[in-house]
């Protein structure tokens, strides 16, 4: 989804720089003087300003910004609590980065929306010429949270 979202972000800027272009209609006049690309990377700072931080839960690692809905291996925390994320592996905010041990006093809190299974899937063995047939049936259980805030 956020893949989708950034494409179609990148067109609408791509036309914004056109129609500047086209029509000498400018924000301001230092925008003149600039090329394509720096257009473009002046434009997605604006868009991309927020903090996000990268997480790691059940063995696997989310990029997360303040307000995002995550889906992550099933935590045992009732609905409607609160839970901290206490392994950031890199946080962003703006221009600065924090990775490794500068990145590991930060965290990242986070409100329990429910838990749920996923859809199902089916899992068939056989064996051929012995009349093995084997079916069975998985539903991988998940915590759905929300983003509340990035203390870094």
């Amino acid at each position: 989804m956020k893949k989708r979202m950034c494409n179609i972000l990148k067109k609408v800027i791509d036309k914004y720089i056109e129609l500047c272009y086209n029509t000498l209609v400018m924000p301001h006049e230092e925008v003149l003087k600039m090329k394509m690309h720096r257009i473009r990377r002046v434009l997605f700072k604006e868009v991309y300003k927020g903090m996000y931080a990268i997480i790691e839960t059940g063995g696997k690692q989310y990029k997360v910004a303040e307000g995002d809905i995550i889906t992550v291996e099933k935590l045992g925390v009732e609905a409607e609590s609160k839970y901290t994320f206490d392994k950031v592996l890199a946080v962003c905010d703006g221009d600065s980065f924090k990775f490794g041990a500068d990145a590991s006093a930060a965290t990242v809190e986070a409100t329990v929306m429910g838990d749920g299974k996923a859809k199902k899937v089916i899992v068939y063995k056989y064996k051929p010429k012995k009349g093995f047939h084997k079916k069975n049936g998985h539903r991988q259980p998940f915590t759905q949270l929300k983003i509340e805030k990035i203390n870094g």
